[in-house]
Order: C-alpha cells, then structure tokens, then sequence
C-alpha cells in the first residue's frame, strides 16, 4: 500500500470522527436548548393563573402574600410537576412503541393501557367510593392489568409473527374494556358518578395534589431512566428478530423490558391525570423531523418536547376560560391541527 494511499485512509478516519464529533456535540446542544426552554416554560407556568390580577405574578408579590405562597407552592407546583411528567412519559412511550411496531401511527394506549385505566377508575367511582387515591390506584391497577393481559394473549396466540401477535391482542382487549367502560356508564348514577367518569376520561389535572407527585414520580423517573439508557438499543430492536439477534441484541427480553418500563410508567401517568390523547402520538414525529430517525437521538429530543407541550396545554387549560378545560380536550385539538400539518407538510411517511 502506497504511503498516498495510506495518508488519505487516515484523513478519511480523522474525518468521520470529526463528523461523528460534531453530530455529538450538535446533539447535545440541541438537547440542552431544549431543556433550557422547558425550564423556562415552568418556572414562566409557576407564576401564570387567574390569581391574581393581572394574570402574572411577580416574585416580589409571592415572597410578601402568604395567600400567594400557598396557591403557588399547594396548588400550582404539584400540577406543574405533574403536567411535566405526563409529557414525558407520553411521548417517551409513544417513540418507544412506534420503534418497536415499526408503525408510526402507534401510541401509548395501544396496548390496552388506556382503556384498561379507563375501567379501573369507573370501577372505582361506582363501587369503591370517589376518592383520588382510591380511584387512582384502581385506574394504575388495571392499566397495568391491561398490558399484562394482552402480552399474555399474544403469547397464546400461534398465527402470525410477534408484532402481529401483540397488536391484534392490544386491539382485542381495549375493546373488552371499552365495552366494559360503556356498561359501567349505564349503572352509573347519572346525577353524580356518571358526571365524575366523563370528567375522568376526559382528561385533567385540576385535583392533583403532592400525594400525586409522590406516586407519580418515582414511578415516571424509573421508565423514563431505562428508555433513556437503552434507547441506543431501540434501533436494533426496531429490525426483525433474526437481524437484531445476529447483531448482539436479546430482542425478547430487551423488547420486554423497555416495553414494561416505558407502559408501566404511562399506567401511572395516566391513572393521574386520565386519558391525554395525542401526546404520545404526535410529539415523537416532531422530535424525529428535529433529531432524525436514530434513537440515540430522538428520545431525549421526544422527552423534553412532551414535557414542554404538556405545560404548555396545561397552561391554557387553567387560563382559557374561566371553568377549566379538561387537559385531553385541548391535546387533542392541538394535537390534531399539528399532525395535520405534519401531513400537508409531507413530514409523516407511512409504509403501505
């Protein structure tokens, strides 16, 4: 080999660390941006509300109004917290899902989560009384229910490959429970719990408290921390079993585990809050057309991105209109004018 030959492989190596280098630090950039725009969307959503007037309050106000103090840390930060969270766990699951199926039109609720949640918390109101924590934890019960029931039908299932198994399983009992939603609504008294139902289904985060914050927290970072970690796997996870085997990956026990991690910490987020669509459905497109395609990427971009929307949706809810607006109605309309213009835009491409 000549020694022309051998100087332009090293400038080429030097060259694709270089390029590999920049993309890095790019990232990172990008990631801090991000996360220094969510700090500042919190701490602007801190201050914002219909008390007092004029909308926003100061600092100075807060330190001298013990009145202030009490709404701002009791009522606001809680929710605050919350709203910031269900973002995240939102769209860390959906671009988890959406890798995993290799469908881009996959979101959290797929696989019987959402409306497992659904019959849980019904349940709750009608037989087991209308407290928070009671409702809540039957909503967490049978969201987890769901996924448990569903992968367990997948693996009884003998037609077709293992996505095929899961999806058509995740289908068949949202429907079971949709159905059972639907009865329980008919037993409810139409007067009080049918009301306390509707209003949990559609979404919201006005009755949050701390005791919110301290289920839903440990539970959120403990999801969010292992799909971020193995979110360099998604991309081998993302190919059939027999590619991703041969290069080094374990596709049934890391698919289980990211699966398990990312749903189980949306099961909280959503016996919380009630169902939010669109979040996890629309947010890891827009951090994919930021941050492309690759994992490494895109899921901390979709993570930080969630959170800002979910504030941001949580914002206008409480500050819109004088009676709040339920969090799922404002997601999905949002959710919904940005996806369509993804689609005109010609951003959302899916394989026929």
């Amino acid at each position: 080999m000549s020694r022309s030959h051998q100087v332009g492989m090293a400038q080429g190596r030097s060259a694709a660390r270089g390029g590999a280098a920049g993309g890095v630090s790019s990232r990172k950039s990008r990631d801090l941006l991000l996360l220094l725009i969510l700090l500042v969307v919190m701490g602007a959503s801190l201050l914002i509300g219909r008390y007092p007037a004029p909308y926003w309050m100061t600092p100075a106000r807060l330190a001298r109004d013990p009145l202030a103090q009490r709404l701002v840390l009791t009522l606001r930060l809680p929710r605050l917290i919350s709203a910031c969270l269900l973002g995240m766990v939102l769209s860390a699951c959906g671009t988890v899902l959406q890798m995993i199926f290799r469908n881009p039109l996959v979101e959290p609720g797929f696989l019987g989560v959402s409306q497992g949640a659904a019959f849980g918390a019904a349940l709750a109101i009608i037989f087991l009384g209308r407290g928070a924590l009671i409702v809540e934890g039957s909503a967490a019960l049978f969201a987890c229910l769901g996924l448990i029931i569903t992968y367990s039908l997948a693996k009884r299932t003998r037609f077709g490959g293992w996505i095929l198994r899961l999806v058509m399983s995740g289908i068949v009992v949202s429907a079971l429970f949709s159905a059972g939603v639907g009865v329980l609504k008919y037993m409810a008294d139409p007067l009080t719990q049918l009301q306390d139902i509707v209003f949990w289904m559609m979404g919201g985060l006005w009755s949050v408290q701390w005791e919110d914050v301290g289920y839903l927290l440990p539970v959120a970072v403990i999801g969010l921390t292992i799909v971020y970690l193995m979110r360099w796997r998604l991309n081998l996870l993302s190919l059939d079993d027999d590619t991703s085997f041969s290069l080094g990956a374990a596709p049934g026990r890391e698919r289980a585990l990211i699966l398990a991690a990312a749903v189980g910490a949306t099961a909280a987020a959503v016996s919380v809050a009630g169902i939010v669509g669109w979040v996890g459905l629309l947010i890891p497109h827009i951090a994919r057309r930021i941050s492309g395609a690759d994992a490494q990427a895109s899921v901390p971009t979709s993570i930080l991105l969630g959170g800002v929307f979910a504030v941001l949706c949580d914002d206008l809810a409480r500050t819109l209109m004088t009676g709040e607006i339920p969090l799922g109605i404002l997601t999905s309309l949002l959710g919904g004018l940005l996806f369509l213009w993804l689609m005109v835009a010609g951003e959302l491409r899916v394989q026929r």
